[in-house]
């Protein structure tokens, strides 16, 4: 591609779809051209299953037929999508690609747990110095992958566990407002998970923490009350904590209803917010972090530069 084109990326999650548009700027540097996040709920029961479900397909589908109108607009030259957690565990998961290219003009791919973790890398750490071993959390609906390096350079350690919000949600919550025991069950599942991904050795060289994705963007929004939801005021935030804590029992109080009409929180998360949060929580014990800083930048911006390079640019940052 040529400076000052543009390429649309979108991510096939389960819980969400997401897009991107970002242009190629002269020194190979990515700009963020526009971005949109619709839940859409793509893994609901596939934990249960095995299953993806027809209407969660034709949801996704749907969001995408209108995500490349846009990036059609916007004049994309390029529009590439990137399936995971719920693609890649469901049985029926490889129905979905070619529907995804004939149906919504995308040319999608079904990456793996290790393929999602080194782009998250790349995408979180473009545009960051050098600061030692930093680690980068993308708590999902179906995984979270856990990813140590240094900005810059290829990261050292990656892992992707079987740790979602959604999967978590659907195994351990099973009250509205969740029980005490639910919530200790979520905390252990959690720990149990990322003690056994992560070795210790890994988790004790790690002196920053960057947490990317709807969670730690929803709490960061939470964390300053944002209504609307503010990207310029989330990305860079630094979440303590003390203050995720907080957010936890306020959260884990309310019924899933009142949970909606929380400020910052988009009212589609509130079913998988209470889970999100427990993971970074544990996350975050494990690691030895009293606070992550959150940021926008994240899988999808690791595909578009490695789709960039991929054709000849540099490498470069996000804007």
């Amino acid at each position: 591609m040529e400076p000052g084109q543009r390429i649309a990326v979108a991510d096939l999650g389960t819980n969400s779809t997401r897009l991107l548009v970002a242009e190629l700027g002269p020194a190979g540097l990515l700009t963020e051209v526009h971005r949109r996040t619709e839940v859409t709920r793509l893994g609901d029961g596939v934990d249960a299953t095995g299953m993806l479900a027809d209407d969660a397909m034709a949801r996704v589908l749907n969001t995408l037929h209108a995500y490349r109108r846009l990036a059609d607009e916007l004049g994309a030259v390029r529009a590439i999508a990137v399936a995971t957690s719920a693609v890649r565990d469901a049985r029926n998961g490889q129905e979905l690609e070619p529907r995804v290219r004939e149906e919504a003009g995308f040319d999608v791919r079904t990456i793996s747990g290790d393929e999602e973790a080194r782009l998250t890398f790349l995408g979180a750490t473009s545009a960051r110095q050098d600061a030692g071993a930093t680690l980068v959390i993308d708590i999902g609906g179906g995984s979270t992958e856990y990813v140590v390096g240094r900005p810059g350079h290829p990261p050292g350690f990656h892992v992707s566990t079987r740790l979602g919000s959604v999967r978590h949600t659907e195994r351990c919550i099973s009250s509205d407002p969740p029980s005490d025991e639910d919530l200790e069950a979520l905390a252990g599942a959690a720990r149990q998970i990322v003690a056994a991904g992560a070795p210790a050795e890994v988790r004790e060289e790690v002196n920053a923490g960057i947490a990317v994705a709807g969670t730690a963007t929803s709490l960061a929004a939470i964390d300053q009350a944002l209504d609307p939801y503010d990207p310029g005021r989330v990305h860079g935030y630094r979440l303590e904590l003390g203050a995720c804590q907080r957010m936890l029992t306020t959260l884990a109080a309310a019924p899933l209803e009142e949970r909606r009409e929380i400020p910052g929180l988009h009212p589609d998360r509130a079913p998988t917010i209470v889970a999100g949060a427990v993971i970074l929580i544990e996350s975050m014990h494990a690691f030895g972090l009293g606070s992550v800083e959150t940021s926008e930048a994240d899988l999808l911006h690791g595909a578009a530069l490695e789709a960039l390079g991929k054709d000849g640019a540099e490498g470069g940052e996000t804007g």
